[in-house]
């Protein structure tokens, strides 16, 4: 086997980095060197500073790994995965970018940027031509690269097939799992038995990042769609999984079954990338289908799931936030840099 790529993991003991670590251990293509987090982590054996709270196993690979402060010159890798709170991403990423790493950021803190892409390997993989001007602009060896937020992943894989019939307005509502909150994020007396109507910022990220997913990068900058999208984004007392109701908005008035179709028929020629699914896009027939339960983990939890495809055009979509909406996100974009060579 080819020698692997050196990874590390930013903020590895959280929700997100435990999720980076599953995604990794046993991968073709990267190796975890290093695991970095707070100064409370640094110093202990992972297994001594994580409170490992997903299903499966904690690998045994990293098990007595040292935890590393996040730091670049402490990191030994070639390319970082960032699980950190935007608070400190903005602060730190740039620092490893500088430094020659390149970072896969699921942190918000530079999506936006104009010079920083915003990929779904699925959507825009040509956004990736912004790596070289960010390098320019900013006078650094590495870069950064990050995935749009996990409620607007789930809905722009299944937007793509529809930009054939001319999308121009797009409306959706969310039913968001408490998990992406993070460990701490939600506590069970506000959600048992509740919704919370509303998700600080999450509307607004959804409304954003899908203009610049769908907008055309020409060289230079990327050019908005002329798309409308309205969001309304709800918690509700699920786990895993976010289910979105979208209405969608077309120039050719595409039947259900033309909608259907198209979804059957998306094919992102990604096959080669070790942790895209079989289908990127599943399709369910059955009138209570899908379903956070029985249909998050489809896929290695990498597949979006789409069903209830109605005149309008409205249809449920699905997908597991922390695994496709999250760090399997960014361990898809780090794979997709290095098909390119740009690891």
């Amino acid at each position: 086997m080819a020698e692997r790529i050196k990874a590390g993991v930013l903020g590895a003991t959280g929700a997100v980095g435990q999720r980076f670590i599953e995604a990794l251990t046993d991968h073709p293509w990267f190796e975890i060197t290093s695991l970095a987090a707070s100064e409370r982590s640094a110093g202990k054996t992972y297994e001594n500073a994580a409170n490992w709270r997903l299903d499966s196993q904690l690998p045994d690979e990293v098990k007595g790994k040292d935890v590393v402060p996040v730091d670049p010159s402490k990191v030994d890798a070639d390319v970082v995965f960032s699980a950190l709170p935007s608070s400190s991403a903005k602060t730190v990423e740039p620092e490893f970018a500088e430094a020659g790493f390149a970072v896969a950021s699921n942190a918000s803190s530079y999506r936006m940027e104009d010079d920083v892409p915003l990929v779904v390997p699925e959507v825009n993989p040509d956004h990736l031509g912004m790596i070289e001007q960010q390098q320019d602009n900013r006078n650094w060896d590495g870069y950064i690269i990050t995935n749009p937020n996990c409620s607007t992943i789930i809905m722009i894989v299944s937007l793509k097939p529809l930009l054939q019939f001319g999308l121009n307005n797009v409306n959706v509502a969310t039913m968001q799992a408490v998990s992406g909150a993070g460990f701490d994020g939600v506590s069970s007396m506000s959600i048992i038995d509740n919704i919370l109507p509303y998700i600080k910022t999450e509307e607004e990220k959804m409304e954003n990042e899908t203009l610049k997913l769908l907008g055309e990068f020409n060289g230079s900058e990327i050019l908005n769609p002329d798309i409308h999208v309205s969001s309304s984004c709800h918690r509700v007392p699920v786990l895993d999984g976010h289910t979105e109701a979208i209405w969608a908005g077309m120039d050719d008035n595409p039947t259900p079954e033309d909608v259907r179709q198209a979804f059957l028929d998306f094919d992102p020629g990604l096959e080669d990338l070790p942790s895209k699914p079989e289908n990127s896009l599943v399709v369910w027939d059955e009138p209570d289908r899908p379903q956070p339960r029985l249909d998050k983990n489809i896929g290695n939890g990498m597949a979006v799931n789409v069903g209830r495809i109605r005149e309008g055009i409205r249809y449920i979509a699905l997908g597991h936030n922390t695994i496709r909406g999250a760090a399997g996100a960014s361990v898809l974009n780090a794979e997709l840099l290095h098909k390119k060579g740009k690891l």
